[in-house]
């Protein structure tokens, strides 16, 4: 399966990278390995995750308070969405399908 990020959700893994780094040298590393892991996880059993709309599933990236939006096209697992687990809803409420 082709794992594509749709913006936001590009800007998003960035912003959680640098903000781990600020916080401590090497852990933006770690949330970018653990995103992988998840995104393996998701990449393995698609359909296994938790549907949080019609079409949007939702997956915990391990270690870290952030979760994964994502929808299946075809073959393609597109990521609409990497938000912390602490913000208001409402920030990815449009982005479930």
């Amino acid at each position: 399966m082709n794992v594509i990020l749709i913006p936001p959700s590009d800007k998003e893994l960035e912003e959680g990278i640098d903000y781990y780094d600020d916080q401590m040298p090497g852990l933006g590393e770690q949330f970018y390995n653990a995103f992988l892991s998840t995104v393996n996880y998701i990449s393995i059993a698609p359909e296994a995750w938790r549907k949080i709309g019609k079409n949007t599933r939702r997956a915990n990236i391990m270690r870290f308070p952030y979760l994964i939006l994502y929808v299946l096209d075809g073959d393609d697992i597109l990521i609409t969405c990497i938000a912390h687990q602490h913000r208001n809803p409402t920030y990815y409420s449009d982005r479930i399908y």
